[in-house]
């Protein structure tokens, strides 16, 4: 016979049934200091008297998941500790506090902000994800359908754009949200209690208080609060050209022989190439543009504003200044990033800044630098070449800053008087004469055919992995254009097409539309 030997102790609640605790959810992502914030909001509790809880649930990787943290407080009775939760109850959330908009959606989708109880405080600005930035289309999350979703769901809500306010002040987002989180009036404490929080801790503590008291009267006033000393945003740069009379020569023939549809695309697209290599190979881009031009006239395209022309412009463009080892090496050694990413982290003046980047290199991309007839004799010999690829590629976290990687890389960006006898300059010629020959060819039967295999072009970029995989999509969808060429609808196909490929792997099945076009074409 088993007993039950359990000791059940009495528990008496620490108030009345109908009392509850504040509960706070934030979602930030990493770098937000979502973590200060929490710190912050369990200070002030505990500052009053009360009995504070926080804990954290982490995201995973660089924006495919925020951390949510969430904090319970609630006053002791009678010197009995009250028992808080750990983990927010859809439906029972006082306040949620959000980094970025689109986080807004992903809590209203947890339940966690609800018209009977919650406050929403959120910033307006985007920060894109993972799945955002890889697509090559345009793959941008929809902030229309938060909008709506925010006032059915959400009893009071506070929102403005709290980055640009904190970054203006001199500060971060989390004395931003800080503010505004005093300012709804949802916690019981009077806004000085928040200035000795951040004074307490010591570091930025004037910044922090000035972006804090922009955010209290942004929020309560519901005007933006322009900081006197706010400094200017950067504007990027446009493309810039030498004034010598070779490019004054090169920008004359572009107003002289192109019709105005493609002056911009191909004065932007002059420069490019110029940046990429050299005058030569700028005159070699114009050429290309010009004998584009030719059949575009005789296709008729001045009925159709040189369509052709402006799309060719843009995408040869594109295609000469293809992304190899030079180029990666250059970019990432001129002074214009190191100071854009400065200015990105706000970086002041007397401090320093190291950037650590993962690079895999592969024998492919070594190879494509060579001379050609020096990678053909190497892909000749796959003995060599393989014993050569396992010491090659490997996983390297370059310090981008220090002496000798720096130097490393310099030297490597310097090499572009090796490029048009490489590999793989042999290869992105052959592709782009090809491609262009094909879009040549079926502008003269289909304009608008012509011009949707010029745009295909945007199918290709990077280098490595990411390129050998454009390169096979735009072999599957001009191989498919050729096929149904004859048809009358083969534009809107080819554009079919292209858009799924682009989007393969996020809501595009590119082998689907391929087989759906088989059976009936």
């Amino acid at each position: 016979m088993m007993r039950d030997e359990t000791v059940k102790l009495r528990l008496e609640a620490a108030g009345e049934a109908t009392e509850r605790p504040i509960s706070l959810a934030i979602v930030a992502m990493g770098g937000q200091g979502g973590g200060v914030l929490t710190g912050w909001i369990v200070q002030l509790a505990e500052n009053a008297g009360w009995v504070a809880q926080s804990t954290s649930v982490p995201g995973v990787a660089q924006r495919t998941g925020a951390t949510i943290y969430y904090v319970e407080m609630m006053r002791a009775s009678e010197g009995k500790r009250p028992i808080l939760a750990q983990m927010p109850t859809p439906g029972d959330v006082d306040v949620v506090l959000a980094s970025e908009f689109v986080e807004v959606g992903r809590s209203i989708l947890r339940g966690i902000v609800t018209p009977e109880h919650t406050t929403l405080i959120a910033s307006s600005h985007r920060t894109l994800a993972i799945s955002e930035k890889i697509a090559p289309g345009e793959s941008i999350a929809d902030s229309a359908a938060i909008d709506e979703a925010i006032g059915v769901t959400a009893k009071h809500s506070i929102i403005f754009d709290m980055n640009a306010l904190a970054v203006a002040n001199g500060s971060v987002i989390s004395s931003a949200m800080f503010g505004a989180l005093a300012a709804c009036a949802r916690l019981p404490f009077e806004r000085s209690a928040y200035h000795d929080v951040i004074k307490a801790g010591g570091k930025g503590v004037a910044a922090s208080i000035k972006a804090f008291d922009a955010a209290f009267d942004r929020a309560t006033n519901g005007a933006d609060v322009q900081p006197q000393d706010a400094p200017a945003k950067p504007q990027a740069a446009a493309p810039q050209m030498s004034g010598s009379h070779a490019v004054r020569a090169l920008l004359d023939r572009i107003e002289d022989e192109l019709p105005p549809e493609a002056r911009k695309l191909a004065r932007a697209g002059l420069a490019k190439v110029i940046d990429f290599q050299d005058l030569d190979y700028g005159r070699e881009y114009l050429d290309e543009v010009d004998a584009i031009l030719r059949v575009d006239q005789k296709a008729g395209g001045i009925n159709h504003g040189f369509a052709l022309t402006a799309q060719a412009a843009k995408y040869i463009a594109n295609a000469m200044a293809y992304d190899d080892v030079v180029r990666v090496a250059d970019l990432k050694t001129r002074s214009a990033r190191r100071g854009r990413i400065g200015d990105e982290i706000g970086l002041r003046e007397g401090q320093l800044f190291g950037t650590t980047e993962y690079m895999h290199p592969r024998m492919d991309e070594v190879a494509g630098l060579l001379p050609a007839g020096l990678a053909d004799w190497l892909a000749n010999r796959p003995r060599l070449y393989g014993w050569l690829d396992r010491r090659i590629s490997k996983g390297r976290r370059v310090r981008t800053y220090s002496p000798g990687w720096f130097i490393a890389l310099y030297v490597v960006g310097g090499l572009r008087w090796l490029r048009r006898s490489s590999l793989r300059h042999r290869e992105e010629t052959a592709h782009r004469r090809e491609w262009l020959a094909l879009a040549s060819e079926l502008a003269s039967r289909d304009y608008e055919l012509g011009v949707e295999v010029v745009r295909c072009q945007r199918l290709i970029k990077g280098y490595s992995d990411t390129h050998t995989r454009g390169l096979s999509k735009f072999a599957m969808v001009t191989d498919e254009i050729r096929r149904i060429a004859e048809r009358d609808d083969a534009a809107d196909w080819a554009r079919r097409l292209r858009e799924t490929a682009i989007k393969e792997g996020e809501g595009g099945d590119l082998e689907g539309l391929i087989k759906t076009i088989r059976s009936f074409a």
